[in-house]
């Protein structure tokens, strides 16, 4: 475990630490198209899976790109290909995927259902949104740093920034770099 005292004096050593990889066994696992995952843990906050990327799954890709204001002319082929699992994980060893429960990130585009990709190598920077854990429940929030304090920061106004105290058991379990999201609407339901 790293230990923030050199930018938070103020902390003590158990109190505020950067959580590394969870050696637990998996639940149960689940496949998935492009990687395996295992589910590791759960909360009321988020569900845990490893990932396996042993094996890689291309897709084509629009390498031209996608128009996203005025249209452009459609490619009359795809042959670039790339495989997900190094597109999205830079560190394997290190990454887990988490799917969100709640809404308190819903105004930084991170909705109940989401996989987020969290890498536990990284060292958390100001302004990052990370997995914390505090006082024994993860939670995803931007990570705000001062000189004399650690607030974890809500996407959402309904809920209210949470200042880290040197009575909180707190660590940064790690930092999410990317996240995925289902936008196919089912069948039936409107937004």
């Amino acid at each position: 475990m790293l230990s923030f005292t050199l930018l938070f004096p103020f902390f003590s050593k158990k109190s505020v630490t950067l959580c590394r990889k969870n050696k637990q066994k998996p639940i149960y696992s689940c496949q998935q198209k492009f990687m395996k995952a295992d589910k590791i843990a759960a909360s009321s906050h988020i569900d845990f899976y490893s990932v396996n990327t042993d094996s890689a799954f291309y897709l084509p890709i629009a390498d031209g790109g996608i128009a996203a204001g005025f249209p452009s002319p459609a490619q009359d082929y795809i042959d670039v290909k790339i495989d997900l699992n190094r597109e999205l994980i830079a560190n394997p060893s290190s990454t887990f995927l988490g799917r969100v429960k709640g809404t308190s990130m819903k105004d930084a585009g991170i909705e109940d259902g989401d996989i987020l990709i969290i890498d536990k190598s990284l060292e958390p920077q100001d302004g990052d949104m990370a997995v914390c854990f505090l006082d024994g429940e993860f939670t995803l929030k931007y990570i705000h740093m001062e000189k004399d304090a650690v607030y974890l920061m809500p996407a959402n106004p309904k809920f209210k920034p949470i200042k880290v105290t040197e009575e909180n058991h707190f660590c940064i379990w790690g930092v999410v770099t990317y996240s995925i999201k289902h936008h196919k609407q089912k069948q039936g339901k409107t937004k």
